[in-house]
């Protein structure tokens, strides 16, 4: 099943005009046809099947024939993940979560971030294309770039969780993460957090976890987070 995205479709909705750029995809690269069918998702849950009426290389209609609520996962996982000095490898990380599946993503400049500007259009698009090659209907949310102490401030409900790279007692996410509930995981940049940083999470209820016994680059340990929050869930 090929699965296209469309943001502005309704569950009322009966028929859609693609973009010229997706019209070109269509009709040029697929092959596709006036009576063929496409799987289409506004990246809200919907799955809609439709038809298409008229297609060109400038211009596809369809009219939409079915529309069918997915159901969501039993937990919400939100990573709070530091923009790496390299963007392609924080890219990687978005597409990877991606596919794992992941509700929730908030890039956050810590103390010893070396980026600290990222490009929310062009991870947009990255977690767009992600969602549909690996046939979800739920786009993940990308929050603003926030300072770590302004998003520390803010309390998210759910389990609050931290990987960091002290040498302290801390917990692993089998033994911590409790199944089908929500949990908010903290990754630090490069240098990972500072030590007032992480002093800080603590006062405000976080827990220290760690990801194994290796030390992690920061778009690594996300994905070993979202991967072992997935597995946990099965």
């Amino acid at each position: 099943m090929q699965l296209f995205y469309n943001n502005t479709l309704t569950e009322s909705d009966t028929e859609l005009k693609f973009s010229r750029e997706e019209s070109k995809h269509i009709n040029k690269v697929l092959r596709k046809k006036e009576g063929d069918i496409l799987h289409i998702t506004n990246g809200l849950g919907y799955l809609f099947t439709a038809c298409i009426t008229f297609s060109s290389p400038s211009q596809c209609f369809v009219k939409i024939e079915d529309c069918k609520k997915q159901p969501q996962r039993t937990h919400k996982l939100h990573l709070v993940v530091a923009p790496t000095k390299m963007n392609d490898r924080y890219e990687w990380f978005l597409e990877k979560a991606t596919e794992i599946g992941i509700d929730t993503i908030t890039p956050v400049i810590c103390d010893h971030s070396e980026r600290k500007v990222i490009k929310p259009e062009r991870f947009e698009r990255i977690l767009q294309s992600a969602m549909k090659q690996s046939l979800q209907c739920y786009l993940p949310k990308l929050n603003p770039v926030i300072s770590f102490v302004d998003f520390i401030k803010k309390q998210p409900e759910g389990q609050l969780l931290i990987a960091h790279c002290e040498k302290k007692q801390k917990k692993t996410l089998k033994d911590i993460v409790i199944p089908e509930s929500n949990v908010t995981i903290l990754i630090g940049p490069e240098g990972d957090f500072s030590t007032k940083e992480i002093e800080l999470a603590l006062s405000y209820g976080y827990i220290p976890i760690t990801l194994g016994n290796n030390r992690l680059r920061t778009e690594t340990a996300a994905i070993a987070a979202a991967h072992s929050v997935s597995f946990i869930n099965l």
